[in-house]
């Protein structure tokens, strides 16, 4: 049973006294989160704060191995899930530095996402739709027939990354570091992205998000809603992303 707030919506996920070690070592020294539908939370932190760790301890990769606590998805323990049973749940991410995949087309990644959420279009109209979605992000038919991520720039990756989420359509979506490595223009084209991909739908329901930027500059396009600093692997401070982010501006990581 989904538990549902006064608003009507409903909680997506919550992280309960989270610890996690990576080969070894303790990262994660209690984190607790809540994120529920139609909220964007933004996670920022110094390096090596465990801002990755967290987003690949919620995923489930092996590497990542979680000693205390729990992560609920809607209202479903999924700590000790496989990372492909989460995704089959709703879970969707963009990863900052995502691998090539050799001879595996981006088009025929996105035609199998399509034809999940649109069974009863025909073969044409799927490869309309997914032509469509490539012209949202300004990726043309002839890039769509490259293999995923080879040879991409670092604006193409992104694009591309975000265009497998907008065929996939997960139900909470996270974000590593979109703004990376990306021009002025990228930014403004990913950024209305994810605010697209995060907004209200009559199909799917609200949706929500998680989103790692060291740089920040992102967060004067995207709607966040909530900002928390990781440190030495905790959550120290919570509030609103503006403030906090002018805050890290002025003094840094050192005084929150």
């Amino acid at each position: 049973m989904l538990i549902y707030l006064l608003n009507g919506d409903y909680m997506l996920l919550e992280i309960s006294d989270l610890e996690v070690e990576v080969e070894g070592k303790k990262i994660l020294k209690g984190v607790n989160l809540t994120i529920n539908e139609g909220e964007t939370h933004v996670l920022l932190g110094p390096n090596g704060a465990g801002k990755s760790t967290l987003f690949m301890s919620i995923l489930g990769f092996p590497n990542y191995k979680v000693t205390n606590g729990t992560i609920i998805y809607k209202d479903q323990d999924i700590t000790k899930l496989s990372t492909h049973e989460r995704i089959a749940l709703g879970l969707g991410v963009t990863f900052q530095n995502p691998p090539a995949i050799t001879g595996v087309k981006l088009k025929d990644l996105l035609t199998i996402e399509t034809k999940k959420h649109f069974a009863e279009l025909s073969d044409e109209e799927v490869n309309e739709k997914v032509v469509k979605l490539g012209e949202r992000l300004k990726l043309n038919e002839s890039f769509l027939e490259r293999d995923v991520n080879l040879g991409f720039s670092g604006g193409e990756v992104k694009r591309s990354e975000l265009l497998q989420l907008l065929a996939q359509q997960p139900n909470f979506i996270m974000f590593d570091e979109p703004d990376s490595g990306v021009d002025i223009e990228n930014v403004e084209l990913v950024s209305k992205e994810i605010n697209t991909l995060l907004d209200h739908d009559k199909e799917d329901g609200k949706k929500g998000g998680l989103l790692i930027t060291h740089l920040g500059y992102i967060l004067n396009f995207v709607d966040a809603t909530h900002a928390h600093i990781l440190k030495d692997g905790k959550i120290v401070r919570t509030g609103k992303p503006k403030e906090i982010m002018e805050d890290i501006r002025t003094s840094g990581f050192g005084d929150v």
